[in-house]
């Protein structure tokens, strides 16, 4: 039986570990290529992983739940060669000649390829892909008695697998070459193992993504150091933080193992709450861990100020209801914080600061000249902050889209990994769960974040004069919280000012 084993890919950004969400097939299921096998959640996003082989599942390795690394096993699948296999035997056996030639190291080279186009073959790709064709040469081939031992059996392997011969005869290939290479094998002793010691460092691959965590990445870019030049002391090769303090000539401290430490006392993670347990235990890990690492990062590294401001924003109230009666938003939902969107980018024209990037290894502030821009979304995941590349450059219906297009995702667990980099501003509103105000954290990279709070009805003192008067009004809490490196008080309260005004007057917006 021909079973194939598809280890826990990469599912990118070099990550190092994923989450098992839930399985797609069970076993005994038949799957083709690129079926879907199972959904994984990284610290960045939810993910399906189709399968790069066919056949029937035979065992699940890993369960729904489990933290598994890349690399790790966790489906086998059996092709299904085996019975054909035992049926070509058959054939090779009779078409042999009575002298057995054919079986003296050429089983590899009697296999017949199955048909395929002129000058094409079935080429195996990448998980996600499947196989396509693809023009390819034959290799010449070599006599048997041209070469010895593993060199070849190599070239007969390389040969039959560019001709594109079918999956159903791979297990022939095997039986074949374990055969030849029996037969053409000089006696070797075989070397005793070494002995265990410390761990030697993976090489650092070339064109392989290298493995690090997100906070080892972002302390990486603020020393300047690339990744790719880094060799990775951790297991399986990953980059821990000492490999990039030490890359870039900064003294690491003693490890751990040389200072004695009381031995932790250990405790039992639980998921549910149980009778006589006075707590629940959960693990920390995919979203949650993600968005806990980000905001310890941003608070400690960014020196943060807040302003707020409350103001009317009847008008945009009434802006909205307008919108959603006129044919180009029909289809679309309109609320609120598409016109604070719109606002935000606005008024980040006027005050480039707000819109811009920390440099620590160059000494610069990066100005940008697109805005990216985050939309905060609760999730049943957690908090994720997919951002509207070049949100400034769209129309309000092509933001209104936009927007609902990427909360969607975000909301249905299928965000993606680049659909979170590169964020350059970020808007949450806390009001849909009824709260006034609140001083939000910097996502790590960005200038600047605005917290919508509820609009709710409120009096408030209308006209001037003698016109004054109390009515009830459409009111909201506006407070931006900015990075004090990039940004001082006028430039941040003048920003806050342009949106409020805004939000206040809508028809302000033409004066941008």
């Amino acid at each position: 039986m021909a079973v194939n084993t598809f280890r826990l890919p990469d599912p990118g950004e070099g990550l190092v570990e994923a989450e098992i969400v839930s399985w797609r097939v069970a076993v005994g299921d038949e799957v083709k290529i690129n079926d879907i096998l199972l959904e994984v959640e990284t610290s960045k996003s939810v993910v399906e992983l189709p399968t790069p082989f066919a056949g029937t599942v035979t065992a699940l390795l890993v369960n729904e739940g489990d933290t598994v690394e890349v690399g790790t096993p966790i489906v086998s699948i059996d092709d299904g060669v085996a019975a054909s296999a035992a049926g070509d035997d058959g054939v090779a056996a009779s078409a042999a000649g009575d002298d057995g030639s054919a079986g003296q190291g050429g089983g590899v080279d009697e296999v017949a390829a199955e048909p395929t186009s002129a000058g094409e073959a079935r080429v195996p790709n990448l998980v996600g892909y499947g196989p396509r064709n693809t023009e390819t040469k034959r290799r010449p081939r070599k006599s048997v008695g041209a070469d010895r031992g593993g060199t070849q059996v190599h070239d007969q392997l390389a040969d039959s697998f560019s001709t594109g011969a079918a999956v159903s005869r791979r297990a022939d290939h095997r039986q074949s070459l374990a055969h030849s290479v029996e037969k053409t094998r000089p006696s070797e002793t075989v070397a005793p193992l070494p002995a265990p010691g410390p761990a030697s460092r993976e090489p650092v691959l070339s064109g392989v993504a290298p493995l690090a965590k997100p906070p080892v990445r972002k302390r990486a870019k603020d020393l300047g150091v690339d990744l790719a030049q880094v060799s990775g002391s951790g297991e399986r090769g990953v980059i821990t933080r000492d490999d990039v303090e030490r890359a870039a000539g900064i003294g690491v401290e003693p490890p751990l193992a040389d200072v004695v430490m009381p031995p932790p006392e250990p405790h039992v993670a639980e998921t549910a709450a149980e009778p006589g347990r006075p707590e629940t235990r959960i693990p920390i890990k995919g979203v949650h861990k993600a968005m806990a690492e980000a905001m310890v990062q941003s608070a400690f590294t960014a020196p943060h100020v807040s302003v707020s401001t409350t103001c009317d924003v009847s008008a945009t109230m009434e802006l909205v209801e307008r919108l959603r009666q006129r044919r180009e938003f029909r289809d679309l939902k309109v609320s609120p914080l598409l016109i604070v969107a719109k606002a935000v980018c606005l008024a980040l024209k006027r005050t480039p600061a707000m819109n811009s990037a920390w440099d620590e290894p160059a000494g610069e502030v990066v100005l940008k000249h697109g805005v990216n821009l985050g939309i905060a979304a609760a999730t049943p995941r957690g908090l994720v902050v997919p951002n509207v590349k070049g949100a400034d450059s769209f129309s309000l219906d092509k933001l209104a889209q936009a927007i609902n297009s990427i909360v969607a995702t975000a909301r249905e667990g299928r965000i993606q990994p680049a659909d979170m980099d590169g964020g350059t501003f970020t808007i949450t509103n806390i009001g849909v769960f009824g709260v006034d105000a609140g001083t939000p954290i910097l996502n790590p990279g960005e200038s600047g974040i605005l917290c919508i709070g509820q609009i709710a009805r409120r009096p408030w003192v209308v006209g001037v004069g003698e016109e004054e008067r109390i009515e009830p009004r459409w009111v909201a809490t506006l407070t931006v919280s900015f990075d004090h490196r990039l940004a001082d008080g006028e430039q941040g309260s003048t920003f806050l000012a342009d949106v409020a005004g805004i939000l206040t007057d809508p028809g302000l917006a033409l004066l941008y």
